[in-house]
C-alpha cells in the first residue's frame, strides 16, 4: 500500500513542483483556439464536435462549461490525463530500477528523468502532447504487467489508449509505435497481443469517428492545408506568375491562413494551383528541414541524446546478447524523428514523446541486460559518464530557466495585447480580427478565458477555425447568409461590430470586396497600434480610393 501511495504521490509532487516553479504555458495558440470553438466564443453555438479531435470530450467541455464557466476544464481534463501517463511511467521504471537501486537513489533518479525528459510536458503544454504519452505509457504498464495480472491489467490499458484515441487517434497510434520496442523489452512476446489490442482499439475509434461526408472533406481539406502551409509539401507558382486576379487573391489569401471564403480558396483552387513538386522539395525544402530538425534537437534536447549515446556505449563494450535488435531499434527511432522532420515537421510537442520513448527503450534493455553501472562509480569511463551527466542537467537547468523567463514575458505582453484588443470591441456584439489569435500563445492552461469580458461573439479570419465546419454557421447565425463577402459586406453595416485587423489581413479583405464590386473598403482607425502590427478599421462606403490587390 505505501508503495503503491508513493507511486500516486511522487509524480503528483513533480508536476505540482514544476508548475510551481515554472509555471505552465501553451506552446502554440491551438488549444485557445479549440477551446473557443468549445465554449461559443468563435463558434454560433459551443462546438460539442470538432470532427478530427476531441472526440467525446468536447461534448462533455461543453456542458460542464455552461454549469461552471469559471472552473479550466479544459487544463484541468488534460492535465490529469497527463499525470496518468506520469504515474504510469514512474511504476514502470520503479519495477524496473527496484532490484538495482535503494528507494532514495530510486527517487533521485525518477526526479533526474523527470527534470530531463517529462518536465517540458507541463511546462510548455500542447494538447497534442497528451495522446502520445498516454497511449504508448498504457502499452509499456500493461508489458510489464501482464505476465502476473492478465486481463485485469489489459482492460485497463485498453480504456487508457482509448481516452488516448479519443483526443486524436493519429496522436494514440505514433505513441504506441513508439513505445513498443520498451514494451517487447518489457514484456517479450506476450506484448504482440497486448499491443494488436490495443491498435484494435485505436483502429476501431478512428473508424467509427471518421464516417460521414462532411468529415470526410474536412479531413481531406484540412489534409492540403497541412501540405501548403505547415510542411510546405506542397508549393504554389510565385503571384507574379499568375494571371488571374482570383488566383492571386486566392494564393495571398491561403498564404496567411485565411480560409473563409470556401468559394476562393476551395479544393479547387488546391488542385488548380498547389501542387507537390518532389525534385523542388528535395532540391531545397528538405536539407532546410532536416537542418533545422538537426539543430532543433541538439539545441533543445542534449541531455536526452546525452543518455541515449551513453546506452550505446554500454552496448558496444558490453556486447550483451540481443544487441541486434537494438541497434535496429536506433535506426528506427533516427528514421522516425528525422523522417518526421523532414517531410512534416518536428515540433517539440512531437519531439520530446519521441525521444523519451527512446530513452526509456534503452534504458529497459540496459538494466535487463546487466549493462547498468554500479554505485559507487569505481571505472573511469563510469566517471566520466556521470560528470558529463553532471554538466549537462546544469545546462539544461539554466535553459529551462531562461525558456520559464521568455515565456512569462511573451505571456504577460500577449494577455496585455488580448485586453487591449478586446477593450476596443468591449461594447460592440461582434470581433472581426485576423489578429487576436496570435496572442493566444504562451497564455496558461489554468487562467480564466480571455472572452468573456469581450464582445458577444468572434468572428476569426486566420487560422484553421476559419475552415472549420462551425465557420460557415458562424457567419449565417451572425448575417444570415453563408457567403463570406455578403456576409462580410452586412457586417459592415451593422453599427456594433468591431474591426481588428493585421495590414496585410485588411488588404486581402478589401481585395475581396473590391473583386465583389460592393463599394465598401476597410480603413484604418486612426490611433496608435493595439499590438504588433495590429490596428483598428473601420468601413468606408462609396469610396472612390483604389484598393490594390495583394
Amino acid at each position: 500500500m505505501r508503495r503503491r501511495l508513493w507511486i500516486l504521490l511522487l509524480p503528483l509532487g513533480l508536476l505540482l513542483l514544476s508548475g510551481g516553479l515554472l509555471g505552465t504555458y501553451f506552446e502554440t495558440n491551438d488549444d485557445l483556439a479549440i477551446l473557443g470553438l468549445v465554449r461559443g466564443a468563435t463558434a454560433a453555438n459551443p462546438q460539442s464536435d470538432l470532427y478530427l479531435y476531441f472526440h467525446g470530450y468536447a461534448a462533455l467541455w461543453t456542458r460542464l462549461y455552461a454549469a461552471w464557466p469559471l472552473v479550466p476544464w479544459y487544463g484541468l481534463t488534460l492535465y490529469g490525463l497527463l499525470y496518468a501517463a506520469t504515474v504510469l511511467v514512474v511504476a514502470v521504471l520503479n519495477q524496473l530500477l527496484q532490484p538495482h537501486l535503494r528507494p532514495v537513489a530510486r527517487a533521485l533518479v525518477l526526479g533526474l528523468l523527470f527534470g530531463l525528459g517529462w518536465l517540458e510536458h507541463g511546462f510548455w503544454f500542447n494538447y497534442s502532447r497528451v495522446p502520445l504519452l498516454l497511449a504508448g505509457a498504457a502499452l509499456l504498464y500493461t508489458a510489464a504487467r501482464y505476465s502476473g495480472r492478465g486481463w485485469r491489467v489489459v482492460v485497463p490499458g485498453l480504456l487508457l489508449v482509448g481516452a488516448a484515441a479519443g483526443i486524436r487517434p493519429g496522436g494514440a497510434l505514433l505513441g504506441l509505435l513508439a513505445a513498443a520496442p520498451a514494451a517487447w523489452w518489457l514484456g517479450g512476446r506476450p506484448t504482440l497481443g497486448v499491443l494488436a489490442g490495443q491498435l484494435l482499439v485505436v483502429g476501431a475509434l478512428a473508424l467509427v469517428v471518421g464516417q460521414g461526408e462532411n468529415v470526410a472533406a474536412y479531413r481531406r481539406f484540412d489534409t492540403q492545408v497541412a501540405f501548403f502551409n505547415d510542411y510546405r509539401l506542397s508549393t504554389a507558382p510565385a503571384a507574379r506568375r499568375l494571371t488571374a486576379p482570383t488566383d492571386r487573391l486566392a494564393l495571398a489569401a491561403a498564404r496567411r491562413w485565411m480560409y473563409s471564403d470556401s468559394t476562393l480558396t476551395s479544393e479547387a483552387f488546391f488542385e488548380r494551383l498547389v501542387q507537390i513538386r518532389p525534385a523542388e522539395y528535395l532540391r531545397h525544402t528538405a536539407p532546410a528541414k532536416l537542418g533545422r530538425t538537426l539543430l532543433g534537437l541538439g539545441r533543445d534536447y542534449f541531455p536526452l541524446l546525452l543518455l541515449l549515446g551513453l546506452s550505446a556505449l554500454a552496448v558496444v563494450r558490453g556486447r550483451p546478447a540481443g544487441q541486434r535488435l537494438f541497434w535496429v531499434v536506433q535506426l528506427g527511432f533516427v528514421g522516425l524523428l528525422l523522417g518526421l522532420g523532414t517531410l512534416l515537421k518536428l515540433p517539440p510537442r512531437a519531439a520530446l514523446p519521441l525521444l523519451d520513448f527512446w530513452v526509456l527503450a534503452n534504458l529497459v534493455f540496459v538494466v535487463r541486460q546487466g549493462l547498468l553501472p554500479r554505485w559507487p562509480l569505481a571505472a573511469g569511463p563510469a566517471r566520466v559518464a556521470g560528470l558529463a551527466l553532471l554538466l549537462a542537467t546544469a545546462a539544461y537547468a539554466y535553459k529551462t530557466a531562461h525558456r520559464r523567463q521568455m515565456l512569462a514575458q511573451e505571456q504577460a505582453t500577449n494577455e496585455q495585447q488580448q485586453r487591449r484588443l478586446l477593450a476596443v470591441a468591449g461594447g460592440s456584439n461582434v470581433l472581426v480580427t485576423d489578429g487576436l489569435a496570435a496572442t493566444y500563445k504562451s497564455n496558461s492552461p489554468f487562467a480564466p478565458a480571455p472572452w468573456p469580458a469581450g464582445p458577444h461573439r468572434i468572428l476569426p479570419l486566420a487560422g484553421w477555425p476559419t475552415y472549420s465546419p462551425a465557420q460557415p454557421r458562424l457567419l449565417a447565425f451572425l448575417t444570415g447568409t453563408r457567403a463570406f463577402v455578403p456576409a462580410l459586406l452586412r457586417l459592415a453595416r451593422q453599427p456594433d461590430v468591431a474591426w481588428v485587423l493585421t495590414p496585410g489581413g485588411a488588404r486581402v479583405l478589401n481585395a475581396q470586396l473590391m473583386a465583389a464590386d460592393t463599394g465598401c473598403r476597410l480603413a484604418p482607425v486612426p490611433g496608435p497600434l493595439l499590438a504588433t502590427g495590429i490596428r483598428a478599421y473601420k468601413p468606408v462606403f462609396n469610396s472612390l480610393q483604389t484598393v490594390p490587390t495583394p
